[in-house]
């Protein structure tokens, strides 16, 4: 089957040279007397969470999203496929008015949703943008087509999808179709929340230091455990009521196991107690950072455990710190689509009333962007580099805080992440002079108040940029471009005090712009004076400090005096560094070209990389 075909070029009909003409599009109807064995399927929203991102995209949702999946089909208006109701129709080779009428006729068959390809996103597009660049605005594809088809969906009352160019129709509705199988198979399984992961990683754990395993949280509740007969009295106990018996607890307490557990990455031996139904067992403790999040279990059955069960078992307690701050923080299939969709926008690749439908705000309305981000080394992390799971929790523990804080600001504020940092988007908000003013002094104190309670409540170091208000739901990605590029400046200042934990394009926009220019900069290598960069290199092998005292005195304008208070040094011994850096280079420091450039260059390098 082929992927995509115009409807300028439609198919010959059967035995002929001449197009088929097809002035009024069918949706074959369901044949009387044939049997449907189709179970219930699934939500809309979890068969759109199941595919991810780079699928579709929602376009219209007249009916939320709760509606029902229970099939996909691919409609071809040349063929007859037949369409029922709860069917999700991809809908293949009609444009313009052929597919309004689709729509509306699919509608009235009772099917859930119809997904069609537009130019929103050609196949030559870029991946979405990272924090720091400046996203494209939403390009609803094929333009007054594409609203028109819109319109017709949420009039007819049918969800419509977009579905990017690249995917082939034959691969979705196998993706598709294999999503809703797994739905129908697990419907029926009780796991709880820990779901079918830990236990999975339970028996993994298992076959590979050959004992019987169980993992706990931190207050030592059964959240999995593997399969097997040779049980003792202590697993079987703790497995019966979901927890381990208070005697047998407090016996571990006493002999210190707890204590060794929680102090960090141990296997801990527990020798067999015969007497009190105790086994030979093994256990090491789970962790984010410093954080205890419980324990993985191995107790020995008939045979010895294996030889290199230890080992096996540190870094299955990695492995299942990750699943386990997962499941933890995992938001409801609704939080997720809200931050999904969210998402899609401030990367430009939905229209804004797709998001509006779904959450219900105006898109006519102000709106803006606030970013936060997480600064590396803060209180509470491990000397180095915060591990995977500690990461994970901290972003988390932020996203949380933020959610709690800007709720209590405005009930439609929605919450996500993106490329390391968080956004929240306020939509809904005045537009008016006096109004504008209004809104971003309270903004701004909603910010200031979040990142201080980051630092008191959780330890967290936290920085936020508060992007302009802007006219309507659709600009917003603007919004989410200028935080960024506040908080891009921000972070490559060297001299980032206190003072700029919070702050907007007023308060940085000559670090913006002078960091952006740094930017391009460092784009193109050809752009660079090679007497600057000798004196580099001279620096970094010598290590005579000269860069960052030529560079100071440079931004203190000549004057050696408060260039040497700046680097508490005295100013003789800054005028003998700055006579050296310009006999070592040849930069000519009376010329203020050379000025200039120089200190650009040395301020790119005392940057570094960007974000």
């Amino acid at each position: 089957m082929s992927n995509d075909r115009p409807a300028s070029d439609p198919r010959p009909a059967s035995g002929g040279g001449s197009p088929r003409p097809h002035p009024r599009p069918e949706v074959p109807p369901v044949q009387d007397g044939s049997s449907d064995d189709r179970t219930t399927g699934l939500p809309l929203r979890g068969l759109l969470l199941a595919l991810g991102d780079p699928v579709v995209d929602v376009a219209a949702a007249p009916d939320g999203l709760d509606v029902q999946v229970d099939n996909v089909v691919i409609l071809d208006p040349e063929d007859r496929t037949e369409v029922r109701e709860g069917d999700l129709v991809l809908l293949i080779g009609a444009r313009g008015a052929s597919a309004r009428r689709l729509v509306r006729a699919l509608a009235e068959r009772g099917a859930t949703a119809v997904a069609v390809k537009t130019s929103a996103h050609p196949a030559s597009e870029e991946a979405p943008p990272t924090a720091g660049t400046r996203p494209g605005r939403p390009r609803p594809g094929g333009g007054d087509e594409a609203r028109a088809l819109r319109t017709e969906a949420r009039e007819a009352g049918i969800a419509l999808l977009a579905v990017r160019p690249e995917v082939r129709w034959d691969q979705l509705q196998s993706v598709c179709r294999s999503i809703l199988d797994e739905a129908r198979l697990t419907a029926s399984e009780d796991l709880g929340e820990s779901g079918g992961d830990l236990f999975s990683m339970a028996q993994t754990i298992a076959r590979l230091t050959g004992g019987l395993v169980s993992i706990e949280d931190a207050a030592s509740r059964v959240l999995a455990y593997s399969s097997g007969a040779e049980v003792d009295e202590l697993r079987r106990l703790s497995v019966l009521g979901r927890r381990g018996p208070e005697s047998y607890l407090a016996l571990l307490r006493e002999w210190g196991v707890f204590a060794k557990l929680r102090a960090g990455e141990e296997v801990v031996r527990v020798e067999e107690h015969p007497e009190l139904g105790i086994r030979r067992r093994l256990a090491v403790g789970i962790h984010a950072g410093r954080q205890p999040l419980g324990a993985i279990w191995v107790q020995e059955g008939d045979r010895p455990l294996a030889e290199h069960a230890e080992e096996a078992l540190l870094g299955a307690a990695r492995t299942t710190a990750l699943q386990m701050i997962r499941q933890r923080t995992q938001a409801s299939a609704g939080l997720r689509l809200r931050e999904d969709l969210l998402s899609s926008l401030l990367e430009g690749r939905i229209d804004a009333g797709a998001l509006a439908d779904t959450v219900e705000v105006h898109a006519d309305r102000g709106a803006l962007v606030v970013a936060f981000a997480l600064v590396e080394g803060s209180e509470g992390a491990a000397e180095e580099r915060p591990d995977r799971p500690e990461r994970e929790l901290r972003r988390r523990q932020l996203i949380d805080l933020v959610s709690v804080h800007t709720a209590a600001y405005r009930r439609s504020a929605l919450v996500t992440a993106l490329g390391g940092r968080v956004y929240v988007l306020l939509p809904d908000l005045a537009r008016v002079r006096e109004g504008r003013r209004g809104v971003e002094r309270s903004v701004l104190a909603l910010t200031r108040k979040t990142v201080a309670a980051a630092r008191a409540a959780l330890g967290l170091e936290v920085r936020a940029a508060v992007g302009s208000l802007v006219e309507r739901l659709g600009d917003v990605p603007d919004s989410r471009a200028e935080a960024d590029r506040v908080l891009d400046a921000v972070e490559r200042s060297p001299d980032r005090g206190p003072g700029w934990d919070v702050a907007t394009i007023s308060d940085v926009r000559s670090r913006v712009l002078v960091s952006e220019t740094l930017a391009r900069l460092r784009e193109d290598p050809s752009l660079r004076d090679p007497r600057v960069s000798r004196l580099i290199e001279h620096d970094r092998a010598g290590g005579a400090d000269l860069v960052r005292s030529l560079l100071a005195y440079l931004e203190a304008f000549g004057d050696a005096r408060a260039a040497a208070e700046r680097l508490h040094i005295h100013p003789n011994t800054l005028r003998y560094r700055v006579r050296r850096a310009a006999s070592v280079s040849g930069i000519d420091l009376g010329d203020p070209g050379e000025r200039l450039f120089t200190q650009l260059q040395l301020l790119m390098e005392q940057q570094g990389p960007t974000r």
